[in-house]
């Protein structure tokens, strides 16, 4: 048993709650479904659409928000993201029959999907779901018209959709090349990412632990962009509200300067991702204006990271799961100084509200 005066004795960086052989399965497992989400597309495609809806509600929707910027420049298909509560709410008029809604849940028997899938299918649109839990409520077959049951690699699974959702669009001609080079090396990229990190992240969340203890009250700002984005506002809500119990705010970097900039002081705690994206410049103008007024801030840029075998012209598709390598090795380290398995909720999921 572990007491206050041994604790110490399992601090350090030490690849904490790290499984590479899990890790290089999951995602290698998950790149293995590129042929199922193939057919499932040719079938829609072949069908014919007037919309393509990513939709999700908390994590789920960022993920459908770095879906809809990765595809948004680069694509003139129809495609849009729309919150899970908000359609149920005010729905969407560019919403048919003739749309496919696509969807992702981990849990499967999440009450808004569940109910936006009812509200879907009721307008009589296709479901195309990807359901990390099986034989939960959202598996059931009249719950979707196509069905991918695979755990994890949630944006993993939606780029794929996208990038082959383009190709079919004449929009992606390195298709092919793509995906070989993701298949042979993304797994050992990210792997090899998050041992990379490590030392880095070990010291980071030493110093946010000791922070937080000194100024309970004063939340972390966390700023990203294009792909980042999703993942600025995931981190903050899902990992250091809902799981850390930590105070924080999360906000785009073309929006800092528009009122955020203000409340920024010497000490502020500030954490700004950095990806390789078409967005990166809007992060860069955000990096080249902390250091004249913030002495409290991070900056994580992905590209300082070596992702060997990925092509330039492509790291920047990844970056996000680049940012998610190096926040899961921070996460494992915020766990230990907060005392707090991140599994614990006070109020999410324990009770009807």
């Amino acid at each position: 048993m572990y007491t206050a005066e041994n604790w110490k004795e399992i601090e350090g960086p030490s690849l904490r709650n790290f499984d590479e052989e899990f890790t290089r399965k999951s995602i290698n497992g998950a790149l293995a479904l590129r042929g199922q989400i193939e057919k499932i597309v040719d079938e829609i495609w072949n069908d014919g659409f007037d919309a393509v809806f990513f939709m999700g509600i908390g994590g789920t929707w960022a993920s459908a928000l770095q879906a809809d910027v990765y595809m948004r420049g680069r694509s003139s298909l129809p495609v849009y993201v729309e919150n899970a509560a908000e359609f149920l709410t005010t729905g969407n008029k560019r919403f048919t029959a003739k749309s496919v809604l696509i969807y992702s849940s981990v849990s499967g028997n999440t009450k808004e999907m569940i109910e936006l899938v009812d509200k879907v299918k009721a307008i009589g649109a296709r479901v195309f779901a990807f359901i990390d839990t099986p034989g939960s409520i959202l598996t059931a077959e009249d719950k979707q018209d196509y069905l991918v049951v695979y755990k994890m690699n949630e944006q993993l699974k939606f780029y794929m959709t996208a990038n082959y959702l383009m190709y079919k669009n004449g929009e992606f001609p390195e298709y092919e090349r793509y995906n070989r080079e993701m298949e042979e090396y993304l797994a050992e990229a990210l792997i090899s990412t998050e041992k990379e990190a490590d030392v880095w992240a070990y010291e980071y969340a030493r110093k946010k632990a000791a922070y937080l203890k000194e100024h309970p009250e004063m939340p972390h700002y966390f700023i990203g962009c294009g792909n980042q984005y999703g993942a600025t506002y995931s981190y903050a809500m899902c990992y250091w509200e809902e799981q850390m119990w930590i105070r924080t705010k999360s906000i785009s970097a073309p929006e800092f300067f528009h009122g955020m900039q203000e409340i920024i002081t010497a000490d502020t705690p500030v954490t700004l991702f950095v990806g390789e994206d078409e967005q990166r410049p809007l992060a860069e103008r955000v990096a080249r204006f902390l250091p004249k007024v913030c002495a409290n801030y991070t900056i994580i840029d992905t590209k300082e990271f070596e992702l060997k075998g990925i092509s330039e012209e492509f790291r920047g598709s990844i970056s996000h799961h680049v940012m998610r390598a190096v926040n899961a090795r921070v996460d494992a380290y915020m766990e230990l100084f907060l005392r707090h398995p991140l599994s614990v909720r006070r109020y999410y999921r324990q009770f009807d509200y």
